[in-house]
């Protein structure tokens, strides 16, 4: 109740805030929270001014929800510049015409987006806009994958090499599970599909797409099967439960897993991360301007900035994910000559990233990667998707309250939170990185 009342006095302020001021100075962001190391906003200012000329002032605003973030800008009443939706949102947004073109001429200002990583490029051009190329339209921020975290004290590397170790009896109540059903969805989708994915009866790529009454059934007999074993469906408090040794097993996302890894580090739990050998969903989050964006300019101004390697680089030991720049910078940026094994980021950094020292849970080796998909949207499907997550973790609310209780949040989102920057900010629920010392 405490965190709605400051929401909402927030969100008032934020109101006044942005009615008084000059809209065609000001630029509105919706970004994820904790997502940004939020002393690159003041920077962008700066040198928004030397590339411009022009004066601009920040409006940042947080969601926590794709679908929230999403009914916002369908509503048309949000006049944000630049919002940070994932993959399968872009796609939706794409085929509902949603989003404006990005213009990447920047006159005499340098183009950053060039650094962006030929992988992201080349999984952008697979989003299904309906005849729109995704790379038009969005560009990529962050990426990550979808795999078990666990405590190598209790769980072996065998156990947690596939997602069938969540049936293991010997985890029971030691198991948490990321409450994010598409995630969820496609991961054991994958693993019950493994036989058919081996023997070419389908592929990774088709199966992002099966949202069919059989598949949502046979997902759904696998959760309830593991349901016994499973302490709780987390959003964000799963890592810490791990870094106090009261879980063994996360189905989680690699960023996530990265925070938790460093964290138990420091009070002597060893935990890991793997992407089981059946296969994941490789997830991706890009900066888009809504159709009712004002300021433009700045919007794609501000996208390209967040592609400095410098910044991106700023940005990952902030918050613990990965950029998708790929410059020689950040390269250099992430190795560590004290990892044991080397990996193949060959298929990111491209010619000469063969054999690179790089944390495998940030980077993957290029054999993982190949064992993994996006996700893509379900359109009419999702409503199916959402009742049978219900279903499983056994919200006894029927789906349409489910919604009037979104609805209902929505409304109050809309009214927007308005940050302001503060350098030395102690974020809450997610401690930054620590840069590596060379």
């Amino acid at each position: 109740m405490k965190r709605v009342l400051i929401t909402i006095l927030c969100a008032i302020c934020a109101v006044l805030s942005v009615n008084a001021a000059d809209r065609a100075h000001t630029l509105k962001i919706y970004n994820w929270a904790d997502y940004i190391d939020e002393s690159v906003l003041d920077d962008f200012k700066v040198w928004y001014k030397e590339q411009t000329g022009e004066e601009i002032e920040i409006v940042y605003q947080l969601f926590d929800i794709n679908e929230i973030m999403l009914a916002k800008i369908e509503k048309g009443k949000e006049d944000f510049d630049v919002v940070c939706p994932s993959e399968y949102i872009i796609e939706r947004m794409l085929r509902n015409n949603m989003l404006l073109p990005i213009d990447k001429d920047f006159g005499e200002t340098p183009n950053y987006l060039q650094h962006i990583s030929p992988y992201i490029i080349e999984r952008f051009n697979k989003i299904d806009g309906c005849g729109k190329n995704a790379n038009d339209y969005a560009v990529g921020y962050m990426w990550g994958t979808t795999g078990l975290l666990y405590n190598t004290k209790y769980v072996t590397a065998e156990e947690a090499s596939t997602w069938g170790t969540l049936h293991n009896e010997k985890f029971e109540k030691k198991i948490f599970i990321k409450d994010a059903f598409r995630d969820v969805y496609s991961t054991i989708l994958i693993y019950l599909r493994h036989n058919e994915l081996v023997e070419g009866k389908t592929s990774l790529d088709e199966l992002m797409y099966d949202s069919s009454d059989k598949s949502i059934a046979d997902v759904e007999a696998f959760l309830k099967k593991a349901k016994k074993l499973v302490a709780g469906w987390e959003a964000d408090f799963g890592k810490e439960m791990m870094t106090k040794e009261k879980a063994y097993i996360n189905l989680t996302w690699s960023g996530d897993a990265v925070w938790a890894i460093e964290e138990a580090a420091e009070v002597g739990v060893s935990l890991d991360y793997v992407v089981p050998k059946e296969g994941s969903n490789v997830w991706f989050d890009g900066w888009v301007i809504p159709k009712y964006a004002v300021n433009t300019k700045a919007a794609r101004y501000f996208i390209n900035f967040m592609c400095r390697p410098d910044i991106a680089i700023r940005n990952m030991e902030e918050i613990g994910y990965v950029s998708v720049i790929a410059s020689p910078e950040v390269l250099e940026a992430q190795s560590d000559d004290e990892l044991e094994n080397t990996i193949d980021a060959s298929y990111f950094f491209g010619e000469g990233a063969e054999n690179v020292k790089l944390n495998p849970v940030l980077y993957p080796d290029k054999s993982v990667v190949e064992r993994c998909a996006m996700m893509h949207d379900s359109g009419s499907r999702t409503p199916k998707m959402l009742e049978m997550w219900a279903r499983v973790k056994g919200d006894e609310v029927p789906l349409w309250n489910l919604m009037i209780i979104v609805v209902s949040f929505s409304v109050l989102l809309v009214l927007g939170i308005r940050r302001k920057i503060n350098k030395n900010r102690k974020q809450s629920h997610r401690k930054p990185r620590k840069a590596k010392r060379k």
